[in-house]
């Protein structure tokens, strides 16, 4: 009896003991692995069935209605939206001074304004003022042109007319040049001030240049120097952001060029679409016109009040009997045979 009891009761015993006590597990290094082929054992269909099943799920596509598809579309957009706020801001937007309380075009947008100091916003826009003014002066003005040049206003000449339109877009290329100076002319400042600390040649080179670019359109076109400034105006506000992101002006100063450059670039988009649409710019730009041509058409549509006119007629005083001062009337024989022996 006892000989059967006994390797039951050390198997027991071996379970309660300790691990320490345990016999220890075989080295890795005296295993083998067995070289003997695996053998590949058929899935069944119904495993087959139900794999494809699953995975059926995954190749769904994210929008199965009309109103998932509206509400991604929705999303996909407020997220773009979002990303153009952050871009626009220079990608300052995080921080504790600007952070927005929601990821949205509207909370960012909004947080980095509300961050702009109100008398740099009040100054800035009002010295668009006169910009805008400008513009509205030479829409206005190309339409009156274009009525002169086509006979319908009858009471101005088109070379008049031409003229003062031209000098309204000279006016404001003249502007957006100031204007543009002055843009660049700020880092100057900053560079003085030391603003996000002294870059020395990089930051005064950046604010010359606008300088040079902006004074070289006087020389051009007015048409063609309108479209050179609003290159211009652009290009320097992808500079302004990418030194807002580098820290080289204040944090809100990406934003705040963002707003002036919207208002230059919707006046000179507005002034060489009025001109180009409703009238000639007096021998400058996208159109051009022959004075003489529309002046001979103006005088076959209303003659001229005083001159000369032509033909065998001639203007002779009335007499007593006569109810005009002056009568017009065919030219005598004799005096036409006196004036060609004379001539």
């Amino acid at each position: 009896m006892n000989s059967l009891l006994g390797p039951l009761g050390r198997s027991a015993a071996l379970r309660r003991a300790p691990l320490a006590l345990r016999r220890p597990s075989p080295p890795l290094s005296s295993l083998t692995l067995s070289t003997r082929p695996t053998q590949k054992r058929p899935i069944p269909l119904a495993a087959v069935h139900a794999r494809f099943v699953a995975s059926s799920v995954s190749g769904r596509p994210g929008s199965q209605t009309i109103g998932h598809a509206k509400q991604n579309v929705k999303e996909e957009v407020g997220n773009s939206a979002a990303d153009w706020a952050r871009s626009i801001a220079g990608g300052i937007f995080a921080l504790d001074s600007v952070k927005p309380s929601k990821e949205s075009f509207y909370a960012i947008t909004s947080a980095v304004a509300t961050s702009v100091p109100a008398p740099y916003l009040v100054m800035g826009l009002a010295g668009g003022l006169p910009y805008v003014a400008s513009a509205g002066t030479t829409v206005y003005l190309a339409h009156q042109a274009g009525l002169a040049a086509m006979g319908t206003v009858t009471n101005m000449d088109p070379g008049v007319a031409l003229t003062i339109l031209d000098q309204a877009l000279t006016f404001q290329v003249t502007y957006g040049a100031v204007m543009l100076s002055f843009l660049g002319a700020l880092h100057w400042g900053m560079e003085f001030a030391g603003q996000g600390g002294h870059k020395g040649y990089p930051r005064l080179l950046l604010g010359v240049t606008p300088a040079v670019v902006a004074w070289s359109t006087i020389a051009l076109q007015p048409t063609s120097a309108l479209i050179c400034q609003w290159i211009g105006f652009t290009a320097l506000w992808y500079v302004d952001n990418r030194a807002t992101s580098a820290g080289w002006t204040p944090k809100w100063y990406s934003q705040y060029r963002f707003y002036l450059s919207i208002l230059v670039g919707t006046c000179i988009i507005g002034s060489l679409a009025g001109t180009s649409y409703w009238g000639p710019v007096a021998g400058h730009g996208l159109l051009s016109h022959d004075l003489e041509r529309i002046r001979s058409i103006r005088k076959e549509s209303q003659p001229e009040r005083a001159g000369f006119i032509g033909g065998d007629i001639e203007a002779v005083a009335g007499d007593e009997k006569s109810d005009s001062y002056v009568v017009i009337r065919k030219k005598e024989k004799k005096q036409e045979e006196g004036e060609s022996r004379e001539q």
